[in-house]
């Protein structure tokens, strides 16, 4: 299956954006940090940091796995996203571990809290980059099923959560209860934890090649069931490869048809199947009716 130029240009597009507004908060919060000394600020500035590392692999991952497929890849790269979502999952972890420390550092030796007015701005503007981030981010996992811009999607839904509660920590810091700061960047940490544990599920699920939803697979083996001419299905396999799916199943066919007729059965299965689902890439085997009986088989359909 060969991705098309309008999903590439979107996958490339979404990972580019992603390292420009993080390189650009890296900025603004590390002036910020600098000037109000908030725990919380540092754990906005850390989480960019990792952002930045992480939309960078992401932006080489997604560069690879839109390479076609080879003689060494026969099934095309599209793990690299996978392995950039646990990648990403270990970074987003790492920051999570880090914010923690500093928060309960901060809350064994209170320290007073410089400017908190720039640490405002930096957020308001994190906030609305962010958004605007997570709206393409949103438009280019629907085009495409990217699972390496979904894990990074998920990753910045949750920076708009610790965005907002470092704006509310400021805010409450400017009113005279800074230890509130230490107790929001420690929730932070843990929300953030949680994202990385969800990026590494997904993320694992795919490189161990897990089963498509088991209703997409039914629907697949009615699809297929449904051609005139077939008279069941079996033993369906599914998987996934960044944007790619893979498929495979048996169809049951009368035994006396010739091989032409079968052949030209098992196109107008997988055609059924691409019509409902284009990403998939399916390969048909037939299995005579009469060998097949009555016999169990693995995910079997018949009319």
């Amino acid at each position: 299956m060969v991705t098309s130029p309008e999903h590439e240009r979107l996958l490339r597009l979404a990972t580019r954006a992603s390292v420009a507004v993080a390189f650009v908060l890296i900025v603004a919060k590390s002036v910020a940090w600098w000037m109000s000394s908030s725990v919380s600020m540092l754990a906005g500035l850390t989480d960019s940091v990792l952002d930045g590392a992480t939309s960078t692999l992401n932006l080489l991952a997604v560069h690879y796995a839109l390479r076609p497929a080879d003689d060494d890849h026969r099934y095309g790269h599209g793990k690299a996203e996978a392995m950039a979502g646990m990648a990403q999952g270990l970074f987003i972890a790492v920051s999570a571990v880090l914010i923690g420390y500093q928060a309960i550092e901060r809350l064994h030796n209170p320290q007073p809290m410089g400017q908190a007015g720039i640490g405002i701005a930096v957020m308001v503007l994190s906030l609305l980059l962010t958004a605007a981030l997570l709206a393409l981010q949103y438009k280019v996992i629907r085009e495409t099923g990217s699972t390496a811009v979904r894990a990074d999607s998920l990753h910045y839904r949750s920076d708009m959560m610790l965005n907002g509660s470092i704006l509310v920590a400021l805010l409450l810091a400017r009113f005279g209860f800074t230890e509130l700061d230490a107790w929001f960047g420690l929730g932070i940490a843990a929300y953030i934890l949680w994202s990385a544990l969800h990026i590494a599920k997904e993320s694992s699920a795919i490189l161990m090649d897990q089963e498509l939803p088991s209703d997409v697979s039914e629907q697949m083996l009615k699809l297929a069931c449904a051609v005139p001419g077939v008279l069941g299905a079996h033993d369906l396999r599914t998987r996934m490869s960044g944007n790619h799916w893979f498929v495979q199943l048996h169809l049951e066919l009368p035994g006396n048809l010739t091989l032409s007729a079968a052949h030209a059965l098992c196109d107008k299965a997988e055609a059924a199947i691409n019509e409902v689902f284009p990403k998939a890439e399916v390969l048909v085997h037939a299995d005579p009716k009469e060998v097949v009986g009555s016999a169990s088989t693995a995910g079997q359909f018949t009319l």
